[in-house]
């Protein structure tokens, strides 16, 4: 039984990845000559990734999980150093408005990526360590909500607030799990909903997403171009899409398409049986992952394995309601498909580290 959840979860997360280079190179294309003079840029970096990356994986699977419960802090401060120092001018890169990166020769490394790996396998500690109080608010909550946003905060002024969503969002999934009181969910979902309508008034480019979002085509050439532009890829693909590598809306309609809009390409070039084989393979990883969490004996690999497994799951949601128009754009990538270095090694640590997990449970 441990096997296949090893072997499935090991073959969705390549097909997946190989998917999604594929896909890079349809979307990517003719952006990428018009820019670079080199239709296959992009590809060739994503793909030099992706190679990084299995072999990254497969190192990780490799690494005795326990030896992070005991490397913990030192990880957690490592990711708070790193975001510290993206902020200081000269060492953190601007790109799209925030100064979210070390470049690195062409390439650039997202600290952010890296602090949520590192919060998951700090909260699981915590979790494990504190579970016969977790219930009380002052012993067991606040401690860890405190770690919580000193992270949130500093990717915020970054700013980023998309990953700074997916990590508050993940670190609750693994209180409720834990068994945290539901009065807390309750104030703190009231708190959310006001520190949010505060960080948008005070950011009016939020406030202009907002307003792209209630009503795109009141602004079609500003704020609401990319959304109107995601929701054109969408609608004409039906059954079978247009074909590969002919898409319209990647022709400089939507901009940059191999990032954040991935998935507005493959629905646009391969309808709905394309949205359905990436569902199938998002839902194996989640299923997989989640599966090695309920089979785990061990405490703090259950919590692991489920904040790993749930924050992918976060992300992939948020970027799929964004492409469909749900919600205003964050700036959210899609895990294992769009374009990007650190979001890809960062997905792939996390399936290396579950894999690990897997392999080591009896139960499983």
């Amino acid at each position: 039984m441990k096997k296949r959840y090893d072997i499935l979860l090991f073959m969705a997360t390549i097909l997946i990845t190989v998917f999604g280079i594929v896909m890079i190179y349809s979307a990517s294309s003719i952006w990428s000559a018009y820019k670079f003079n080199d239709a296959f840029k992009y590809v060739k970096n994503q793909a030099l990734f992706a190679m990084i990356g299995i072999v990254f994986m497969l190192l990780i699977r490799k690494i005795d999980y326990k030896l992070y419960y005991k490397k913990t802090n030192a990880i957690l401060l490592g990711c708070l150093l790193l975001l510290i120092l993206v902020l200081i001018p000269g060492i953190g890169s601007i790109r799209n408005g925030s100064r979210s990166w070390f470049g690195i020769g062409g390439f650039g490394i997202q600290p952010s990526e890296a602090a949520k790996i590192g919060l998951i396998m700090f909260s699981s500690k915590y979790l494990e360590k504190s579970n016969k109080f977790i219930k009380d608010l002052k012993k067991g909550v606040i401690p860890i909500l405190i770690i919580l946003f000193l992270i949130f905060g500093l990717i915020m002024l970054q700013p980023d607030f998309g990953t700074g969503m997916i990590i508050v969002i993940s670190i609750i999934a693994m209180l409720f799990i834990a068994g945290v009181n539901m009065k807390f969910f309750i104030a703190g979902g009231i708190l959310g909903i006001l520190g949010i309508i505060v960080l948008i008034l005070i950011a009016p480019y939020r406030m202009d997403r907002i307003t792209s979002f209630l009503n795109p085509w009141s602004d079609p050439l500003g704020t609401g171009f990319q959304i109107i532009q995601s929701l054109y890829a969408i609608g004409p693909g039906g059954l079978l899409g247009v074909g590969f590598l002919n898409s319209r809306q990647k022709q400089f309609y939507l901009p940059e398409p191999q990032t954040d809009f991935i998935f507005s390409i493959i629905s646009e070039e391969l309808g709905i049986l394309g949205i359905l084989f990436v569902s199938l393979l998002f839902l194996t990883i989640l299923w997989c992952g989640f599966k090695i969490a309920l089979k785990s004996e061990n405490l703090f690999a259950k919590y692991l394995a489920f904040g790993l497994t749930f924050q992918m799951l976060v992300q992939a949601i948020l970027n799929l309601m964004v492409v469909i128009g749900m919600i205003p754009v964050t700036g959210v990538t899609l895990p294992f498909l769009s374009y990007g270095g650190s979001s890809l090694l960062v997905s792939m640590a996390s399936i290396g580290i579950i894999l690990n997990i897997g392999k080591n449970s009896n139960s499983c």
